[in-house]
């Protein structure tokens, strides 16, 4: 595994039993929580549907849940080519690669909740091998290797993303490829070793569209390490970009066309609740601090955390934080320190370009895209190879007992509050990173109780996802703006979800009756009683 000492063997039974506990945490309980937005829109885009088709397939009167679901799984009838196609006319910005994947996986092991997750979790098991190359490309160590598979497997950020079906674990695995195939080519600086990084830059590029800021990052490596010289590397490197770029040219070119941008992520925050969100973001590396929080975590409404609740001084979280950035910022210094130049460099940028590209444009023009944790993928793996240098490093160094115990607490310490933090979420039927959808568990819930319900709803994906949740013969009745439908008989409750504050006028002015709130933060109305 590593060097075989004496003083690695509690090392040895600890990181194994780490990387089967994070294993375990990516299947258990893979299906219980909440199929949430984003999810909703894979099964359709892999169903090969655009949102107007689908609006209008569902748009035919009172269905029941069970035929909702024939609409987000794959169409026989609809091939790769028109599944692709569907993305690029209304969501150019995610690219295909990964619905591509997701749609071959289902196609071959079917559309439920959990098989459509097992391919993320399947997926992410690849960053071990990965992390562990790299860690070998930079410093030439196993252990470190090991101690970075350790933190990657029980990450909470990695991990909640790992039972997601969403391109995120994909895109970390892909980061991981092209940074391995660039500093191999720098390496031993041979044609196939640079093709094969344009064949990486390329699968990154058409994997996550925060490649670009990777592969910005990338270059921006080459040029300080060959130190603004037009050396063979350089020029290699230039020409491995260049037919990247082109590769990727007729992608960008439907984002340019085609892309609106994304409304709620413009959303303004004062410069200190951006400062409070750094902070918490990242926590995620190695907590969670959802841990213990109350119930109401996140701001449905306004897509913010409730800052004030999760960094309360009279909680542990503050500190635990505290903690956190005082080891990150003390991994870096040692980094730079101890580290060959051309190594502290890499993960530096790795760790640094994403959140600077992100923070610029929210302090300049406002904004919340800094503050979104699954936008910072390449910066969690950078500050975990940080990390793992820092422990590996220490835990070598015996000759102060003392401090070699010290580390040894540290690092059991860390990779302990990640075990805890998946051990906890991986119980809970939502978390922070299902946004819009949270309280979507327990709007189900209120509607299943009912006998012969019927929900109605201007918003056909909010009715797919809570679709999920509900029993198959619970009744759903889709309606386009500014539509009022007439309600059908026969039903035992009525519920309006997530409606537009016409709907809501317009359905009590023509039923004669008073729409009550069922579900405050999951926007649930039931028609009650006469006026």
């Amino acid at each position: 595994m590593f060097q075989q000492k004496p003083y690695f063997t509690w090392l040895k039974i600890f990181i194994t039993i780490t990387l089967v506990l994070g294993i375990c945490f990516r299947f258990i309980n893979i299906d219980r929580k909440v199929y949430w937005y984003d999810e909703t829109i894979t099964s359709l885009r892999i169903a090969g549907y655009t949102r107007g088709e689908f609006d209008d397939l569902i748009n035919t009167g009172t269905i029941s849940i069970q035929e909702l679901r024939q609409y987000q799984k794959i169409n026989p009838e609809i091939n790769t080519i028109e599944s692709i196609n569907s993305l690029a006319k209304e969501n150019p910005e995610h690219l295909p690669i990964y619905f591509v994947l997701v749609r071959w996986w289902a196609q071959i092991f079917g559309n439920s909740v959990a098989v459509t997750r097992y391919f993320s979790a399947i997926t992410s098991l690849l960053i071990f091998p990965c992390i562990y190359w790299l860690c070998r490309e930079l410093f030439g160590k196993s252990l470190v290797g090991w101690i970075a598979i350790a933190l990657t497997s029980v990450s909470p950020i990695i991990v909640l993303y790992a039972q997601e079906a969403r391109a995120y674990t994909l895109f970390s695995v892909v980061v991981l490829l092209s940074s391995i195939a660039l500093l191999r080519a720098m390496r031993i600086n041979t044609k196939r070793s640079w093709k094969i990084y344009t064949a990486t830059l390329i699968l990154a590029l058409y994997t996550h569209l925060f490649s670009v800021l990777v592969a910005l990052g990338h270059g921006l490596y080459v040029i300080l390490t060959e130190k603004l010289k037009l050396t063979q590397k350089f020029k290699s490197y230039l020409v491995s970009s260049l037919f990247g770029f082109l590769a990727f040219l007729p992608w960008l070119i439907l984002i340019i066309n085609h892309f609106d941008g994304i409304k709620w992520i413009s959303k303004n925050l004062t410069f200190l609740d951006l400062l409070k969100r750094w902070f918490i973001n990242l926590g995620f590396t190695f907590m969670d601090i959802q841990i213990g929080s109350p119930e109401r975590l996140f701001d449905v409404k306004k897509l913010v955390f409730d800052n004030d609740t999760l960094l309360q001084p009279n909680t542990i979280w503050p500190y635990l934080l505290g903690l956190v950035l005082v080891l990150v910022i003390y991994s870096i210094y040692f980094l730079l320190k101890n580290a060959p130049e051309k190594t502290s460099i890499f993960i530096l940028i790795l760790m640094a370009v994403t959140p600077i590209c992100l923070v610029i444009p929210d302090l300049i023009s406002g904004g919340q895209r800094s503050t979104i944790a699954r936008y910072l993928t390449p910066a969690y793996l950078g500050i975990q190879l940080s990390v793992a240098y820092l422990l590996g490093i220490k835990l070598t160094k015996l000759n102060n007992k003392i401090e070699h115990k010290f580390w040894q607490i540290v690092t059991v310490a860390v990779v302990s509050v990640g075990i805890i933090s998946c051990g906890i979420s991986s119980q809970a039927d939502t978390w922070w990173h299902k946004y819009s959808s949270y309280y979507d568990g327990e709007v189900a819930r209120i509607i299943n109780q009912t006998s012969r319900p019927l929900v109605i709803s201007n918003h056909s994906v909010r009715l797919a996802t809570l679709g999920y949740m509900l029993r198959p013969d619970v009744k759903i009745l889709f309606i386009e703006e500014p539509e009022v439908p007439k309600v059908p008989p026969g039903f035992s409750d009525v519920f309006v979800f997530r409606p537009q504050w016409s709907l809501i006028s317009g359905l009590e002015t023509q039923e004669n009756s008073v729409l009550e709130l069922a579900h405050n933060h999951g926007e649930l109305w039931i028609l009650g009683r006469n006026k």
